[in-house]
């Protein structure tokens, strides 16, 4: 605790460049706890860059540590790179434009050219630019859904994508060899742009990335004749303008914009967690679709790289799920391109490992060939990327992640909720034609392909114990692997970190050639499936279930009876 009070001393006396952080470490002096909880570690730079609290610390997001992890990817590019250059965005979360242009200022400070847009966007125009403008390197402030209090820094490397594991560790040694009081070179945004190190983006480049969205549709006729009636809400983020813009341009016109939740607000003060998958996120437009027979409620995340949906049922709107979404998708864009003759000949659809099974039945019925890769969207990039440098990238359909993240195109390396947004309402339109909601087409889906009921068990793990403890269950797992959940049997084991699958009833294994991850994977005898994975980002650990059966209720049944074995599993 000495050497946790003397760190505390050092930010109560340096720490004067952001004048929110003295009157915080004033407000705790003395209480050991919280100084603790402030100093005990350094925010993790991993994979996705830093995510945490905003406040005083070195396990809080500020503009010194977002300063720090900026000093270490500037010398990792300057090593790396010839004249390296870096796109940068950000959300409308607390401080997000403060953090931007901070680390602008320091990375022009170390010789690196900027390119900023002058404004809030979505994180996969972020993407779009790092490529687009041919930079080494991206950086976008968000902390995704996650609650107000939260914010994160990511990087991204050339190919628009998510830092892989290689560049994501080397910046961290750079990282970790700066002090974040004298080691960080720096110079004021203002100056940085008077000397040509910063530049902002233009409206070409936006332009460019609106067009590269329309381009996606596959029934631009169809969209405008449909009369879609949608309520849009950004939930306080990055959507408003883009999402708006390319509604309008494929000739969506009627779209109502939940007035509380229009403009760009970090406190996103009439919802707590500003996540669509739940619907706390939806309360508002609910309220807002009171006489106006909507067919479609769309809301996209603070960053708008996910995007979530509910659907005319009734009198109600019922929430759509990330999967449900994805296999609509997918059986739309499948279906539609084969009538049209426009179907690749090896069509490619790609999805997280913990994605439903049901894109997997789908896709062989029109032959389409199914990539199963880790979660995050970063693996989705870089097939992309690969398929790109063979000449192949027109194979590539669609990708998804169950957690409503999905790409149609190639214009970005990331989950792009403005495409989505898009192909989801011209899904919806296609479908009104006919005479069919989209709770409807669903129920079409369940009905040819057999219900898969997908549902997400979140354990959180907090404070400093919380990853040992998450260590310890994920262990006694590998140690004591389980035969059987709601009584029916385990066939099948797959675990990514030892990159093996094991057939239970045969006992013949086979290797994985995936990046090595800490996820175990558990395959039942009716098909069913049970998955269990930490958390890369929160101190959490998931268990995602896809219950098989003939109907609802059977799978529901299920679904509780798989449930309450694995929280025997994990002792909560």
């Amino acid at each position: 605790m000495n050497d946790i009070n003397k760190l505390y001393e050092q930010w109560l006396y340096s720490a004067t460049a952001d004048a929110d952080l003295i009157p915080e470490l004033e407000s705790v002096k003395g209480d050991n706890e919280a100084i603790l909880d402030r100093f005990y570690k350094n925010l993790e730079f991993g994979t996705a860059g830093l995510r945490g609290v905003i406040g005083t610390g070195t396990n809080r997001m500020n503009v010194y540590t977002v300063n720090q992890a900026t000093q270490g990817l500037a010398d990792y590019l300057n090593e790396t790179f010839e004249n390296p250059s870096v796109a940068i965005a950000y959300d409308s979360r607390i401080k997000s434009k403060e953090f931007a242009e901070s680390a602008a200022g320091v990375l022009a400070a170390n010789g690196v050219k900027v390119y900023i847009y002058p404004e809030l966007v979505p994180t996969p125009m972020l993407s779009f630019a790092v490529r687009r403008l041919e930079c080494s390197s991206g950086i976008i402030i968000t902390a995704s859904h996650n609650p107000s209090k939260y914010n994160g820094f990511k990087c991204y490397d050339p190919n628009g994508y998510q830092m892989t594991d290689e560049a994501a560790a080397k910046t961290y040694e750079y990282i970790q060899n700066i002090d974040m009081f004298t080691g960080v070179k720096t110079m004021s945004f203002d100056d940085a742009l008077a000397e040509d190190m910063v530049d902002y983006i233009e409206d070409w480049l936006y332009d460019e990335f609106y067009a590269k969205v329309k381009s996606c549709l596959v029934n631009p006729d169809s969209i405008k004749k449909a009369d879609l009636k949608v309520i849009y809400t950004p939930l306080n983020g990055a959507g408003n303008k883009p999402v708006r813009k390319v509604l309008k341009m494929a000739g969506i016109n009627d779209v109502t914009v939940v007035k509380e939740q229009e403009k760009p607000d970090g406190n996103f003060p009439t919802c707590p967690y500003p996540n669509p998958e739940i619907r706390q996120a939806f309360e508002c437009a609910i309220e807002t679709s009171k006489g106006t027979d909507a067919d479609l409620l769309l809301a996209t995340d603070p960053d708008c790289d996910r995007v979530g949906i509910a659907v005319k049922d009734g009198d109600d709107y019922v929430l759509m799920t990330g999967n449900e979404v994805g296999a609509m998708l997918c059986e739309y864009l499948l279906s539609t391109l084969k009538e049209q003759n426009k179907l690749p000949e090896n069509p490619i659809v790609v999805k997280s490992i913990v994605t439903t099974p049901l894109i997997e039945a789908i896709c062989k019925e029109y032959g389409a060939q199914v990539a199963d890769l880790l979660t995050g969207f970063k693996y989705i990039g870089e097939l992309i990327t690969n398929l790109e440098k063979e000449g192949k990238e027109d194979n590539f359909v669609v990708g998804m992640e169950e957690s409503y993240g999905y790409l149609r195109g190639i214009h970005a390396r990331d989950k792009d909720a403005v495409v989505a947004s898009l192909m989801i309402c011209e899904m919806a339109a296609v479908y009104k034609l006919k005479g069919i909601s989209l709770k409807q087409f669903m129920d079409s889906i369940y009905e040819k392909y057999g219900m898969y009921l997908n549902t997400v068990l979140n354990f959180a793990f907090e404070g400093a114990s919380g990853m040992q403890k998450m260590a310890d269950i994920m262990n006694s797992l590998r140690e004591n692997a389980p035969t059987s959940f709601a009584n029916n049997k385990v066939v099948k084991v797959a675990d990514y970190k030892e990159s093996v699958v094991k057939d239970i009833l045969t006992g013949v294994s086979a290797v994985i050639n995936l990046p090595k991850s800490n996820v175990l994977s558990y395959t039942l005898q009716d098909n069913s499936k049970v998955i269990v994975r930490p958390s890369g980002t929160e101190p959490k650990i998931k268990i995602y279930i896809t219950a098989c059966g003939d109907t609802r209720a059977e799978s529901e049944e299920k679904t509780k009876l798989i449930s309450e074995d694995a929280k025997k599993l994990l002792g909560v």
